[in-house]
């Protein structure tokens, strides 16, 4: 490994994350609120990006696979603690609850701690839903649009970062590649903004709510979230968007290069809308049958399941008051995730979409034990090692998941608070049931708790491959 040029490229990333703090703290100075919090972030910020360059001075230009890895983990852990400088320099939030707010808006999970959301300054919960949005589409990707002025190739990041199981390159410049992925990042978010903007949304809760809903994050600068505003036609953008952000952002590109058949034709697109289609249908019909208003059921049916599908985390309905059988429903909807290659989280729809094919291949197998019975994807033959892979990242997710319920259920949690717990972390979701359900928040959990939820939205969010080989004494072996 060439250690010294991965701390120069992550020091290049914690000087990033410095001039994104010029947002927040221009904010801070024109409402007259404390500056200083993100000066200090940004001290340090400046501060690292300066040791990684003279660390990596004259260092090598090659980085191998597993550099890939360890800049990615490194980065975002780095990212993370100058993320959590302005809560902690604030005065906010202690050191544990201002690590666990910023690990959760870089990973875009959505949890909080903030009992009170709408107490912070604004220019606090600006940064707070920018670190939603740098993570979103991933502060690594947009790196590589820089490293080829250090002469770095950044495909072996790419394929560690790039969200699912297959990197879709659409250039090959990767370069140009991330820099086309990011076009259609801030155009959609640019575009969210104005529509929420022209339908009455104050203009800063507009940009708040346009930086995590692409993001597919959810910090809402309300107490009550997306509930907070009684216009339908607000409902419906922010619906509109978070699909949108958990559709892969390679088919964006074709949609706007006049490609839009590719899209329709999609196996994963069309796994990812009929999932969501089915999953709304069943909530609306329950509801309904309960006694709710077909409009108000289909409304909070579509909205819930697309916030938690597409790991946004929004509400604007209490889903836990709803029968136990939906809130079991709802279960899996925390598991789904949103598109590979869409700023969503959970186990991506491309995994269940080849586990439902390869179960299917399994039990015609079982029918027929002589007929070839391949798993195909796309029109394509998909290898065994990719099928391999596909079930080890579901064992590795469910070790992870029952780990994270058995540590929170020892700070005294009900097992219905820990599981949902520990999956919203690891799926990057964000609200769970129980006492972390969508009025409640993380506050109450002991420390130890919060640090292990961390360490779940972290390795949620980098694939879980990625943080768990850094952990591994032969990863460390030349």
């Amino acid at each position: 490994m060439n250690i010294r040029m991965d701390l120069k490229i992550v020091g290049l990333l914690a000087g990033l994350m410095g001039v994104f703090l010029l947002f927040p703290l221009a904010l801070a100075l024109a409402r007259d609120e404390p500056a200083t919090p993100f000066i200090r972030g940004m001290a340090l910020a400046f501060f690292l990006a300066a040791a990684g360059v003279v660390v990596g001075f004259r260092s090598g230009q090659t980085i191998q696979t597993r550099d890939g890895f360890l800049v990615v983990t490194a980065g975002w852990l780095v990212a993370s603690t100058v993320a959590a400088v302005p809560y902690l320099a604030s005065g906010s939030l202690g050191t544990v609850d201002a690590w666990f707010e910023a690990v959760s808006g870089i990973t875009t999970t959505g949890s909080t701690i903030l009992t009170d959301i709408e107490a912070l300054p604004r220019s606090l919960l600006l940064w707070r839903s920018m670190t939603q949005w740098l993570g979103g589409m991933g502060i690594i990707l947009f790196t590589i649009a820089v490293l080829p002025l250090l002469g770095v190739g950044g495909m072996q990041l790419f394929k560690a970062e790039v969200p699912g199981p297959v990197a879709d390159k659409l250039t090959p410049r990767l370069a140009v590649t991330a820099r086309y992925l990011w076009y259609v990042y801030v155009g959609l978010t640019a575009a969210e903004f104005l529509l929420l903007w022209i339908l009455g949304m104050p203009w800063l809760d507009a940009i708040d709510h346009s930086l995590t809903t692409l993001a597919t994050g959810g910090f809402s600068p309300r107490n009550e979230s997306i509930a907070a505003y009684t216009s339908p036609a607000i409902r419906l953008v922010i619906m509109l968007f978070m699909f949108l952000a958990g559709t892969n952002f390679v088919l964006h590109f074709r949609l706007l290069a006049g490609r839009w058949r590719t899209i329709v034709s999609d196996d994963e697109w069309r796994w990812y809308v009929m999932l969501i289609a089915g999953f709304a249908t069943i909530f609306t019909t329950f509801l309904v049958y309960q006694g709710t208003g077909l409009y108000r059921a289909a409304e909070d049916s579509l909205f819930t399941v697309i916030s938690l599908m597409t790991t946004t985390g929004y509400a604007t309905a209490d889903f836990e008051t709803w029968p136990l059988a939906l809130q079991g429903l709802l279960g899996l909807t925390l598991v789904f995730g949103g598109m590979a290659g869409s700023t969503g989280g959970g186990v991506k729809t491309l995994r269940t979409l080849m586990a439902f094919r390869s179960l299917r291949m399994s039990f015609r197998k079982m029918l027929h034990p002589h007929a070839m019975t391949p798993v195909v994807y796309r029109g394509k033959l998909v290898p065994p090692d990719v099928m391999n892979a596909i079930w080890g990242f579901f064992a590795a997710y469910l070790i992870l998941a029952v780990i994270g319920m058995l540590l929170i259920n020892l700070s005294g949690a009900d097992m219905v608070t820990a599981w949902t717990a520990s999956l919203t972390a690891v799926s990057n979701v964000g609200p769970g049931l129980g006492q972390v359900g969508p009025t409640d928040n993380f506050a109450w959990l002991p420390g130890y708790a919060k640090i292990a939820l961390t360490f779940l939205m972290l390795s949620g969010r980098l694939e879980l491959y990625t943080v768990i080989l850094v952990f591994l004494p032969g990863f460390w072996r030349r």
